[in-house]
């Protein structure tokens, strides 16, 4: 009997999108997506601070976890009660094409529908990939703040960094951050002398919700920066969001 626990916020919604929703037992208190469905189903803590005692009782075949929003001691500990565990890991927009595939392997040969709507958000999302690679954009340098004190910003091989390239916005500092660990997210100190020659200053809606209180202190950091709150889930999270987010890019792109 699959019995589905998901650890990934933006993995919850997309279960749910291609038609695993009913067989979701338990999720994280990040995963909020879709409401009316996530509502019903037990929560089992944070992505990083999870009850593993109440996973075991929920008795799950199926945990979904994230490289990057889990860490690997509790991925080992619930390994060891006997789920079958699926890591996700898109580092890329396309990415987004390999979790689907994910799903219909584990799931499509038991539950009708998962293979026609995988094979739905596929193409969509192939099309949004479409639109923005047949047209040239200018090259812009980007700062994506993702918290505040300290001010902490994305590596140039993450999902962010590599959703904004799609458009020509290439996120500085110009590091790269491996595939696990902190320096995946960088934190500046404010007097990086590149700061002054950032074109834009997008500030997200997560993790940490900037807003336009924060607009002012944040064009001190990079004064001649164009400087824009924008939907961190849109451009973060993975699944059904993913195409969505390519045509929201492409909207500030133009604007």
């Amino acid at each position: 009997m699959i019995r589905i626990i998901s650890l990934v916020p933006s993995v919850t919604e997309l279960l749910v999108a291609v038609g695993l929703g009913p067989w979701l037992v338990g999720r994280t208190g990040f995963c909020t997506h879709p409401p009316k469905v996530v509502d019903e189903i037990p929560k089992v803590g944070g992505t990083k601070n999870l009850n593993l005692e109440k996973i075991r009782r929920l008795a799950p075949s199926h945990v979904v976890v994230n490289v990057d929003e889990n860490r690997l001691e509790d991925v080992d500990a619930i390994r060891r009660m006997g789920p079958t565990v699926i890591v996700t890991h898109p580092c890329a927009p396309e990415d987004n094409l390999q979790l689907l595939q994910q799903l219909v392997l584990h799931f499509a040969g038991e539950v009708t529908g998962v293979r026609a709507h995988a094979a739905h958000l596929e193409q969509r999302l192939t099309l949004e990939l479409g639109e923005c690679r047949r047209q040239v954009w200018p090259a812009r340098r980007v700062l994506y703040l993702i918290w505040r004190a300290p001010w902490m910003t994305v590596a140039q091989d993450t999902y962010i960094s590599r959703m904004l390239a799609e458009v020509g916005w290439w996120t500085w500092p110009p590091v790269k951050g491996g595939d696990t660990g902190a320096a995946r997210y960088p934190a500046l100190t404010g007097d990086e002398p590149w700061l002054e020659d950032m074109d834009e200053l997008l500030l997200s809606s997560e993790p940490y919700r900037f807003g336009p209180q924060h607009v002012a202190e944040a064009q001190a950091l990079c004064p001649r920066a164009r400087v824009r709150l924008v939907d961190g889930e849109l451009l973060s999270w993975y699944g059904p969001r993913a195409a969505q987010g390519l045509a929201y890019l492409r909207s500030l792109a133009r604007a």
